[in-house]
């Protein structure tokens, strides 16, 4: 099994929002491109939350960035055979730095999960770090993007997805 190096996050210093993935498939990869696989349906449900998708990748950083969105992977570096979550090999985790990330991120509030693996690594080795520090953070899973998940449509998918919308995190805080 080869070990992969994930992506730097797309992030400005404003974002208010995380969405987190587990760990760049084998297309993105090797496009060096978040969510390359033309069946991922990640810039598709961001073109139906936030408006037309520009088909540029620096534009599409810079559309999630305008949405005060950052985009990364629980993930630093692993083993995985293929592109699924599920052939992740377990002893080859290497988690990112969730601590320098959120101290030089510190108006994101809400934590997304782009599916239930990346909620899983998160949970069991980077909570545990984070301390009191970072208490205030919201999070919440989203069914993952990925084409491998086809339980959803991909228009129950863009239902499930308005929670990243500002308007609804508000509105979630308000209640």
């Amino acid at each position: 099994m080869t070990k992969h190096t994930a992506f730097p996050p797309i992030a400005d210093p404003y974002a208010t929002v995380l969405v987190l993935g587990s760990m760049p498939g084998a297309a993105s990869l090797q496009a060096q491109q978040y969510y390359a696989h033309p069946r991922n349906a990640f810039w598709p449900i961001m073109a139906a939350l936030f408006g037309e998708l520009p088909p540029d990748y620096a534009q599409r950083q810079t559309l999630l960035k305008n949405q005060k969105m950052a985009v990364w992977d629980v993930l630093r570096k692993a083993a995985r055979k293929g592109s699924l979550d599920a052939n992740i090999d377990p002893n080859s985790i290497e988690v990112n730095d969730f601590l320098g990330f959120y101290r030089q991120h510190p108006s994101i509030v809400r934590v997304f999960f782009n599916g239930g693996m990346a909620e899983k690594i998160y949970r069991q080795r980077v909570l545990p770090m984070l301390g009191e520090d970072f208490c205030h953070l919201h999070y919440q899973r989203l069914p993952s993007t990925s084409p491998a998940y086809a339980t959803l449509a991909v228009a129950e998918k863009i239902a499930a997805w308005q929670a990243i919308k500002p308007m609804a995190m508000a509105e979630t805080v308000i209640k």
